[in-house]
């Protein structure tokens, strides 16, 4: 996982590499077209901890974090990560989990380079051209983490409109989906609730296909939409937005 210096590196995250993969490769494109220079993928990390984090077992979070700290300290540049969930954790929650420790420091250090992937990408958006005729229709689902404590809202927006996406906004945007990480499973029953509550919402407006910016939220939709057998279809931001030249990826 070592980095040239000045080099972009994506941290694809553990729900990415277990549950689709092929994302990670898209998020590189995406980088690479924002930047000019491929940037490396970093494998071989584990989760960043939030799970047990949050659930308080601080050192059961530091063990595990401690994985991908070491694999991310040995890089350089800005580490993209497409998820507002784990970006917020490693951003603004990893010098907590290793305060007190040896590597307090490096997970400063790191800390700092972390960047979600909406963010990082409107930074490097010249925003000069016209919005491209809308070719397709589609709603964005803001994830908690990303919204309220990354302030992710309007980046995703701007990527979507400039590619000829058309966002119709619902009311319940900003509503949580009900996953929560260890939420769901201590609280099943309200977990589904808020899920239905947003996918009511969904197709009483004759929406077809969500966006969002955290997998974990798109999966939990997306199951509880088949279980359902609603016609909603769910995809990750980086699926829809096109690195420069590809005019196939939000088909």
């Amino acid at each position: 996982m070592s980095s040239a210096a000045g080099e972009a590196v994506v941290f694809p995250t553990c729900l990415v590499e277990q549950l689709r993969p092929e994302l990670a490769g898209t998020c590189e494109a995406l980088v690479a077209a924002a930047d000019g220079v491929a940037p490396r993928t970093a494998h071989g990390g584990a989760c960043c901890g939030q799970p047990a984090w949050n659930a308080g077992f601080t050192a059961a979070a530091r063990r595990v974090a401690g994985a991908t700290l070491r694999g991310l300290r040995r890089t350089n540049g800005p580490i993209v990560v497409p998820s507002g969930s784990c970006a917020t954790m490693m951003q603004r929650h990893w010098p907590d989990v290793f305060a007190g420790t040896s590597h307090e420091a490096e997970a400063r250090a790191v800390a700092g380079r972390v960047v979600e992937l909406a963010t990082y990408l409107d930074a490097r958006s010249p925003h000069d051209a016209a919005p491209s005729p809308a070719a397709t229709t589609v709603t964005v689902h803001d994830s908690c983490h990303g919204l309220r404590e990354l302030g992710v809202k309007a980046q995703p927006r701007r990527l979507l409109a400039e590619q000829g996406v058309e966002v119709v906004e619902s009311e319940g945007a900003e509503r949580c989906c009900g996953f929560g990480g260890t939420f769901c499973v201590k609280l099943p029953a309200v977990s589904v609730a808020m899920a239905d509550d947003r996918l009511d919402e969904w197709t009483a407006s004759g929406i077809e296909t969500v966006v969002g910016g955290d997998l974990s939220c798109l999966v939990h939709l997306e199951g509880r939409a088949r279980r359902r057998s609603l016609p909603l279809r769910f995809r990750h931001l980086a699926e829809v937005l096109r690195p420069s030249g590809d005019a196939s990826a939000n088909r």
